[in-house]
């Protein structure tokens, strides 16, 4: 199982990119993973090959893992991260969440359950129903579309 990691310069506190990993870990990981600085996000959830999506669970995150119908791994920071993954996790079930603080072997088990379990096949389902409901919304004719439409006209009417 490969993965992509993608880690921002400075987003930890002390740290210019991966000084905080152990000594040897990108050695260590050789070609099953690769850690980079930025990604185009949405372009990366919309890969065939992409099977579940690490996330902190911002709103636009959330909102592209669903538009890509990718099942989450929910690991909330603060403010609407929480309730983001709670939904993600406990009323829609397409994904699931860690707590604050998370052991390796949790991390394991997490990850081995959204892609390999059936739980995780379960995940995937509701996924891309919801992705479904959702580009029916987006297409012309659409609930989102129309308010989108209606918004704009209002504008235009001042």
């Amino acid at each position: 199982m490969s993965f992509l990691w993608v880690v921002r310069p400075g987003l930890v506190h002390d740290s210019e990119w991966l000084e905080a990993l152990p000594s040897g870990y990108a050695e260590k990981i050789g070609n099953r993973g690769c850690i980079i600085k930025w990604a185009p996000q949405q372009e990366v959830l919309a890969h065939f090959a992409v099977g579940g999506f690490w996330t902190h669970n911002g709103w636009n995150s959330t909102l592209e893992s669903i538009c890509e119908g990718v099942p989450m791994i929910c690991s909330p920071c603060f403010e609407d991260q929480l309730v983001n993954a709670k939904y993600v996790s406990d009323v829609w079930e397409i994904g699931l969440r860690f707590k604050k603080e998370v052991e390796r072997g949790e991390i394991e088990r997490g990850i081995k359950r959204v892609m390999v379990e059936r739980e995780g096949e379960e995940m995937r389902e509701r996924i891309l129903c919801l992705k479904e409901k959702v580009d029916v919304c987006l297409k012309e004719g659409g609930s989102s579309y129309q308010h989108l439409e209606d918004l704009i006209s209002y504008i235009l009417s001042f």
